[in-house]
């Protein structure tokens, strides 16, 4: 069951630290961006589909206003759908927190062109891929960083009643496909803060979403992400599958040392027996390292068993 509003602020999980504090600033997170570390790594072989590959379509929906959890916000939705999707058969899902990051055809991930590769070759079944993008409240069109932290870091059940409720409704009926009920064949995807925002939604929701990536998850105390060994050790077991990358690299700050908390973290999903794999690496707060394993990491979050 979701952890009540009630359970969750008698944990102290609604708490804010200092921004500074003992000569430290969250802005020193800066600092892991773009770390040599990340040197070694590339967009994985998946991320070049073969010359002639059939390729699936994008739909862009931008600007989308339909939210009703997340009210008076705007974001980009993009919808990819795999080449010859039968729209009558219930399709996998996977839902892309920063959507845009991941989508980008030039970026560390390329996450259409290594969905691409991975339907060619039969290696997975048909799957729906939603990318979407924090909201905003600005009038100008740019990022909102406020916007973007409530949504995606707190410890509760808003940004998977967003999906449930709001996003996923609106992509089904737009592209005029069936999405699995299956929570095995839907997953939930992210970095950073979206990262986090990924294990809640599966936490909160393990009936709607079984399966979860999270690269350089925000578990720490940004919102009260720092709690969730304990609350992963002290809670029944629940039948999520998680996929955790980080680096040596990756930030630390006065919320907390990321590394750490991914370390952390997945002592405590070995330790509760979780399905649970943990790929640590050289680099920075950066989706380096999860591109370069990206196709691997679909390929085991969906393996058999």
């Amino acid at each position: 069951m979701p952890m009540s509003i009630e359970t969750y602020r008698a944990l102290g999980l609604d708490r804010q630290p200092p921004l500074e504090m003992n000569g430290r600033g969250a802005a020193d997170f800066r600092l892991s961006l773009n770390h040599p570390g990340d040197a070694c790594y590339h967009p994985c072989a998946e991320a070049f589909p073969a010359e002639g590959a059939p390729a699936g379509e994008v739909a862009a929906h931008r600007g989308w206003d339909g939210a009703s959890v997340f009210a008076g916000t705007r974001r980009d939705v993009f919808v990819y759908t795999p080449h010859g999707l039968d729209r009558a058969a219930p399709a996998r899902l996977i839902v892309f927190n920063d959507g845009a990051a991941y989508l980008a055809r030039k970026g560390p991930v390329r996450a259409a062109q290594v969905l691409d590769t991975l339907h060619a070759g039969g290696e997975i079944a048909p799957t729906v891929a939603v990318f979407v993008n924090p909201g905003s409240r600005r009038a100008d069109n740019e990022p909102d960083w406020e916007q973007r932290r409530a949504e995606y870091d707190p410890l509760t059940t808003d940004y998977g009643r967003f999906l449930l409720e709001d996003l996923l409704p609106f992509v089904a009926r737009e592209g005029g496909f069936t999405l699995t009920d299956d929570p095995a064949g839907r997953a939930v995807c992210g970095i950073s803060s979206g990262g986090i925002c990924a294990f809640t939604t599966a936490w909160m929701f393990p009936e709607s979403f079984g399966r979860v990536l999270s690269h350089c998850g925000s578990f720490v105390n940004i919102d009260g992400g720092h709690n969730y060994p304990f609350l992963v050790r002290s809670t029944p077991r629940k039948p999520i599958r998680v996929l955790l990358q980080d680096g040596a690299n990756d930030g630390r700050n006065v919320y907390g040392d990321w590394p750490l908390a991914n370390q952390t973290l997945a002592n405590g999903l070995e330790f509760a027996s979780y399905d649970v794999r943990f790929e640590f690496g050289t680099g920075g707060h950066t989706l380096r390292h999860g591109g370069a394993i990206f196709a691997d990491s679909v390929r085991w979050l969906w393996r058999a068993g």
